[in-house]
This record gives structure tokens, sequence and C-alpha cells, in this order.
């Protein structure tokens, strides 16, 4: 009765045979590779197109009509990409929508980043998204975007990765002078404009490091450093993707929020078995500072994927998209947060997840009174949980911390307020937003299975 009756929570690695933990082990091998590949919204898309083209998918608007079977993705300027495979279903009979974002926190340099002080050459940087400024200080770190010419011509540019690249740093002041440092709240100890990047420090002969330092860049690149405002050149932990632990459990990776559900749902995408409803993949830029601008969610180019979908279809009446969205169900595949042994005081434990328990789901995010978060309805939450008790996914429900202690938001409500029924549906992650982010394996293939159960539900 005991255990009929009460929801208990079992660590998701007791009782799995040697083959299941094989396929856990490979397919999160790959997805090491993956992230040593990827770490920039821009380096995702590439991969991310590279697998779909590889798999029979073609660009959207070099074909005149769909039929059943059908695979076809629109890329959004090189940092979003939609992706769907067409079923024997009309389309306004709904979606079945998975939705990762491939942003991450980071450092962008800024328009005018080179400069000079204390006879060192430094570049500028504004600080992405939601990141504890301190933990930035004192780590290798890399370069990776693009420079584009007034021309149209476009310098790809990565460095810091290559065994034998250099790679870059941002100092901090020694403990035997930082009693005022100490003095601060660690949120100030340091601020958004000390987070200087130190790149190089050998003069010309005009005793100018910052011309020397142009000097080379000019002819490894071929830029001026006019071309510095016209580039989107990203600052990013130059640590490399590894198995964490003795038992290789866990991965610990820069940009897992989140990159750790994109490929999870990436690879569900590409292993789905043919479906009567359309699938669809989304991998959106901009969520970490709140999905906006033309790669965001909030902006209208999905819908332009979709209805392109219903032109293509000929099924596209007035009315077709809204009917479309309004019978679509969807999966917002973004991380939540793990329970942390050292911090366990911003969880409410009945209602957190602990990693190797399973993908988690959180019915609502937001922040103190549910604020900004969609709220899944419990009809939906009773039908996902169907899907995954049939499929014998492992999961788990909770919040992201404490009420009053802060929170969060995802994607989730963009596509609610389109009318479709979304909850989210991720990974939980320990030291989320740090240069060096924890998943536990278990999870991550848990969250591939439940994003693959969820596309073939008919």
């Amino acid at each position: 009765m005991e255990k009929t009756i009460l929801n208990k929570k079992v660590n998701g690695w007791l009782n799995i045979d040697n083959d299941l933990k094989d396929k856990i082990f490979n397919f999160c091998n790959d997805y090491i590779d993956f992230l040593n590949t990827c770490k920039t919204e821009r380096e995702t898309s590439r991969y991310i197109i590279n697998k779909l083209e590889n798999s029979g998918f073609k660009r959207i608007d070099s074909i005149d009509s769909l039929n059943n079977g059908d695979k076809v993705y629109l890329l959004n300027r090189d940092k979003s990409v939609y992706a769907a495979i067409i079923g024997s279903k009309k389309i306004t009979d709904g979606l079945n929508i998975v939705g990762a974002h491939i942003d991450s926190p980071r450092l962008d340099l800024k328009p005018n980043p080179l400069y000079e002080d204390a006879k060192l050459a430094l570049f500028k940087t504004h600080y992405y998204g939601g990141i504890k400024k301190y933990q930035w200080t004192t780590i290798p770190l890399s370069i990776h975007g693009v420079v584009v010419k007034p021309n149209g011509e476009k310098i790809n540019i990565t460095i810091g990765e290559d065994e034998y690249d250099p790679i870059f740093t941002i100092t901090d002041i020694l403990p035997h002078l930082a009693q005022e440092q100490y003095e601060k709240k660690i949120g100030k100890a340091i601020e958004g404009e000390d987070l200087n990047i130190l790149i190089g420090s050998i003069p010309n002969s005009d005793e100018s490091v910052k011309e020397n330092i142009m000097n080379i860049i000019n002819e490894k690149y071929g830029i001026s450093e006019i071309d510095f405002y016209s580039s989107e050149l990203e600052v990013v932990p130059a640590f490399k993707a590894k198995s964490l632990g003795f038992d290789k459990s866990m991965v610990a990776a820069y940009g897992q929020d989140d990159r750790v559900c994109a490929y999870s749902c990436l690879q569900a995408l590409l292993n789905a078995k043919e479906n009567n409803k359309t699938m669809v993949a989304i991998f959106s830029d901009k969520e970490e500072i709140g999905s906006v601008g033309n790669t965001g969610m909030s902006s209208e180019m999905f819908d332009l994927f979709i209805s392109e979908i219903l032109n293509k279809k000929n099924e596209n009446v007035p009315g077709a998209i809204n009917k479309t969205y309004c019978n679509s169900m969807m999966l917002s595949a973004d991380v939540g947060t793990g329970v942390d042994p050292n911090y366990q005081n911003v969880s409410e434990k009945n209602n957190a997840s602990f990693i190797g328990y399973g993908v988690e789901l959180n019915k609502y995010t937001g922040s103190r009174g549910k604020s900004g978060a969609s709220d899944a309805n419990a009809e939906f939450v009773a039908k996902v949980r169907n899907i995954f008790e049939t499929n014998n996914i492992k999961y788990q429900v909770s919040e992201l911390g404490k009420v009053d202690l802060g929170g969060g938001g995802t994607i989730a409500y963009i596509l609610a307020n389109k009318g479709m029924d979304v909850i989210d549906c991720g990974v939980p992650v320990i030291s989320m937003h740090s240069p060096y982010e924890v998943t536990s394996k278990y999870d991550i293939y848990s969250a591939y299975e439940a994003y693959k159960a969820f596309f073939e539900e008919h």
C-alpha cells in the first residue's frame, strides 16, 4: 500500500542494467563533444543545421509544397533555428513542440573594446545575462564570434580553444591588498566595468602596446580597429567539458544552460518515429536577456515558419495559425535547479529536484507570487505525466527554490500566450549560470527520452 500511495523519490542509477548505462554514457560522450564544439549560439546553429541536413532536412524556402514525412527548417540570422517533420494530420490539428534556447550567459566585447592602461592592452566587455561577476575573474577565457566588414565580408574568429592558442583572463586583486574589496557585498566586489580582459603586454617601437596588439590582430584577421563596430565577439570560458566524479556520472561544462536541453531536443527529433502529428523543434536565441530581438522567441520569425508550413500544405486560411497554436502542446526545454549539498537552504526539498533522479518538470516558474509564469493547467500536466509514465521515463516535479528567494523565467510564457499548452521540462543543474555547470548523465538521457516520447505522442 505504501509503495502504491506514496511518491518516493528514487535515484535513477539504481536498478538500471549495463546496457542502459552504456547507452547513457555513450550518449553523453557525444554530448561532451558537442559542448566543446558549440560555445556560442552561432556555433550551435551551425552544428544543428549540419545535423539536420545530414538527416534529410531542407530549407523551407527551397521547396514549394509539403507532404507527410517531409523535413524542413528555417535558420534565423545564424542564431536561431526552427525545424519540423511533417505529419499526416492537418497542421491546424496541432503540433508537438519542444523548444530550447542556445544562448548562454557570457561576456560580449564592447563596440570600442581595445584600450591600453598601465602599459598593458585590454578589451572592455559588457556582460550578457545573469552572471556572478566575481566568478569570471582569474579563469582562462576564449574569444568566439564574427567581424563583418562594410562590404559584407565576414570573418569568423575562434581563439583560445586550440591546444596551441593563447588564452585570455580577467585579473583580480591579491588578497594582501584586498581589504577594501573584502568590505563590499559579494555582488559589488567586482563591478561590471572591472571585467576587462588582459590581451597583451609587448609594445611596438612607439611604446604602444595597444597598437602592437592591433597590428597582430590585423595581420591575422585582416581587420582594423573600426571593424569592431560591426562585430559580435563573445568571451566564454576556455574550460573543456569533461566527465565529473570518480564514477564519471556527471558532466561539468560551460553553457549547459541551455545547450543540455538543446542537444537532447535535437537528438530526440532526429530519432523520433514517424508521427501523424507534425513535430517541431525550436532552438532560440536571447532567452538569457528576455527573449527579445529578432532572433529571440518573442519575434515573429517562428510565426513566419509556421505560416510557411501552412502555406506549403495549402492549409493557410484565415485564423489557421491561431487554431494551430491553440491545438498544440509544448515542452519548454529549459534547465531547472538541482539541490546543491553546499547550499541546501535555498531549496524547499519537498518541491526540489535532485540530480540523478530524472528529468525535471516545472509547472510554473516566475518569481514570488508566480509573477511572469505561464502555470500549466492540471489537465496538461496529467497528459505529460501519462506520456512519461507510459514510456517508463523517470521524472520529478519541482520549483525554482523557495518561494520568496527569487525565481526565473523561460520561453514557456511566450508560447502559452499564443494559446498552446506549455510546461517547462529540462535537466536539473548545479552551479547554474556559472562558468562551469554540473549535470547528471542520467538526467541528460532522461531528457532525451522525454522529448522523444513527447514528439511521438499521437
